[in-house]
């Protein structure tokens, strides 16, 4: 078995990609998503893919996928009706929370607070109790517990969730009141926070196992359909998932803690990114990821991207690790129109969607999207390879020129207008990960990718001064390849909370030791051989008395060699870059975490023939569009067509199956050994 197959379910396409271990070489695919059961478009996907490349399905060693599937139950409100065990006392703990209202000055006044994952007439407390050193200072009632959850079963829960206080030192009670909960409602999930998230502070700690709890049935039937049905197309690689931090995890493992899908999607863009830049030979590089809807961007510096320690969908903020993904509402379905109060401007967050989707697509769209200002503009020629695809141009205009006539300016410069607008929009984005965390977006080159980022990256990169802009190969399908070419990955975490002036080094390095060891197994256990498996150590640190730590990666023989002195030397200097100064009072240690890597796959890209440089023979047609306010010459190319070294003068379109990139007038596009665009200044 030699094929890897990476599965991206997005809102409206299913991306497939299938990679050749062995020759780099690989087939792409997209098929409509199936919103009522993301394996039936799946399953199509894999059908149609595997007869196109002439692969048996049983040749598929591995099947990686990215879902959205978490996600969606928690924005839809659809996971599962939740029962919560807690101490007694505690019962009010998810409708207290943190008391944080979002949003600006006087938020509390307009925002209506969202109903907690756990009711509270589902939620119980029981007797029983632990210090804060993990001594039992009283005892579980188990008369009382099982009193309470023929309660709960009775109500109808669909999932448990055991959380009780200090049980992140000593989950013994838990772990007892999950072995009753299991002998007495065997078909129900049952989630322990301390095997969740092993943590200090008991809110964070309760609504993560509450989330988990909450999706974890929905998770569980459709990730146990899905094999069953891989299973039957004969299928028998092995299914893993995408967590949100970028690494993969086995199918099994996602059942039981789905907390850690929850941003599986947009990380499969950014595991994607980063194969392509290793083999383009960039270390830095910021993620440009378009659809129909929004945009997400990221940061990765020495090929290393930026992960925080919470996971945020809609409302729910959970304690999980994930890939610092900002999403803004800026796509290319995002809707142009002029408030009348201040007659600007103004373009999305609203967005047309796939239905009816922009009124180019000639599916009953009326509302000017930022794909019909690319339309009018000519960057989106109306017939792309060869009229395979028709576009409405004369519908987009007509729908642009409402915007022109409510601004009293041109066509053109109306829909010059909407994507200017769209571009800075993607520009904050991008300011947001990049210098508001203490990096020069100069120093990074900018990857455009998903169906619309191609056709912006070139803008954006001279608003940002990043350079080179990138428009990798197979742009549109990038999160499937993420997928494809990523590792597998697991983590434990504990609190430690200690002065570091009071930490003795070796004791420091016994429990990250113990917790190696514990994360290794897991991998293990999922058939990775020991040999390939790698260790990683995160502190946190914060300066005692604050609320907010700095994570900090340190590996073993850094620890032994420079000691305490060594991490604090660390946290000075990342927290003098994230904040710009440093202050004298002791530092505290307050979690330690472990990760176990598996060995990354060494997946080679496959090489372009070499050209002498001039891309005519991949030239489809001249062109016409409108850029820097004035009507210009342009060609369209066909990508596949396009050879090593070829170079492109701007303006230039360069079309394919999944995708446009567009070069702007004054730069340069350049193909790399394995065929990606590398826009640069002429």
């Amino acid at each position: 078995m030699r094929y890897r197959l990476g599965v991206d379910v997005g809102g409206t396409f299913t991306d497939l990609l299938l990679f050749d271990n062995e020759t780099g070489h690989f087939w792409r695919h997209k098929t409509p998503s199936t919103p009522s059961d993301s394996s039936e478009g799946i399953l199509a996907g894999v059908e149609a893919i595997t007869r196109a490349a002439g692969v048996d399905p049983g040749q598929i060693e591995y099947f990686l996928h990215g879902t959205t599937v978490a996600t969606n139950a928690v924005l839809e409100g659809k996971g599962a009706r939740v029962g919560l065990i807690t101490t007694e006392g505690f019962r009010d703990i998810m409708q207290i929370g943190r008391s944080f209202v979002p949003g600006g000055l006087a938020a509390w006044i307009v925002w209506p607070k969202p109903q907690p994952l756990a009711a509270l007439e589902d939620t119980v407390t029981v007797k029983g109790r632990m210090d804060a050193d993990g001594v039992e200072i009283r005892p579980l009632d188990e008369s009382e517990i099982r009193e309470k959850l023929a309660g709960l079963r009775d109500s109808g829960v669909e999932a448990i969730t055991v959380s009780l206080i200090n049980a992140y030192v000593n989950g013994a009670h838990e772990t007892r009141i999950g072995e009753i909960a299991h002998e007495m409602m065997p078909d129900i999930p049952i989630s322990l926070s301390h095997e969740v998230l092993p943590e200090m502070q008991e809110y964070e700690r309760t609504l993560t196992t509450v989330a988990n709890a909450s999706v974890r049935p929905v998770v569980s039937k459709y990730v146990s359909s899905l094999r069953d049905k891989l299973s039957a197309a004969k299928v028998k690689g092995k299914l893993s998932l995408l967590r949100s931090d970028g690494g993969l995890m086995s199918s099994q493992k996602a059942e039981e803690q789905p907390v850690s899908i929850l941003m599986s999607g947009p990380a499969g863009g950014v595991t994607g990114a980063l194969w392509v830049a290793k083999n383009a030979g960039l270390k830095n590089i910021l993620t440009l990821d378009v659809g129909g809807t929004s945009t997400d961007v990221a940061l990765v510096e020495n090929l290393e991207p930026r992960r925080v320690r919470t996971t945020d969908v809609g409302h729910l903020s959970v304690r999980a690790s994930s890939l610092d993904v900002k999403t803004v509402g800026a796509g290319g379905g995002s809707i142009a129109y002029v408030p009348e109060l201040t007659g600007a401007l103004r373009v999305g967050p609203q967005s047309a969607g796939a239905m009816p989707g922009p009124v180019a697509y000639g599916k009953g769209g009326v509302q000017p999207t930022v794909t019909d200002a690319n339309v009018v503009l000519g960057y989106l020629p109306e017939d792309l390879l060869g009229g395979s695809f028709k576009l409405d141009r004369e519908g987009a205009k007509a729908a642009v020129q409402k915007v022109a006539d409510a601004l009293g300016i041109e066509l053109m410069d109306a829909a010059r207008g909407i994507i200017d607008i769209v571009n800075e929009n993607m520009f904050g984005a991008l300011r947001m990960i990049s210098v508001q965390q203490g990096y020069d977006p100069r120093h990074f080159a900018l990857m455009g990718f998903g169906g619309a980022g191609p056709l912006h990256v070139n803008a954006v990169a001279k608003l940002m001064g990043s350079w080179p802009a990138i428009s990798p190969v197979s742009p549109g399908v990038l999160c499937a390849l993420g997928d494809a070419t990523t590792r597998m990955r697991t983590e434990t975490a504990r609190s430690f909370s200690r002065l570091a002036g009071d930490t003795d080094i070796e004791e420091l390095v016994t429990i990250l030791d113990e917790m190696a060891a514990q994360t290794r197994s897991e991998l293990i256990g999922d058939g990775i051989p020991e040999s390939e498996i790698s260790s990683a150590f995160e502190v946190d640190v914060r300066y005692a008395g604050q609320a907010f730590e700095v994570p900090l990666t340190i590996d073993q023989a850094t620890l032994r060699s420079e000691g305490i002195e060594g991490i604090l030397k660390r946290f000075d200097e990342e927290h003098h870059r994230l904040f710009t100064f440093n202050m004298d009072t002791p530092q505290e240690i307050v979690n330690l975490r472990a990760v176990a890597l598996g060995e990354a796959p060494q997946l080679p890209a496959a090489e372009l023939p070499r050209g002498d440089g001039n891309p005519a023979a991949a030239k489809i047609r001249d062109h016409t569009l409108w850029m820097d306010g004035r009507e210009q010459k342009a060609i369209i190319y066909d990508r596949a067509r396009l050879r090593q070294g070829d170079t492109i003068s701007g303006p230039a379109i360069v079309t394919e199956m999944d995708s446009t990139t567009l070069i702007e007038s004054g730069c340069v596009g350049t193909i790399d050994a394995v065929g990606n665009i590398l826009i640069n200044p002429a």
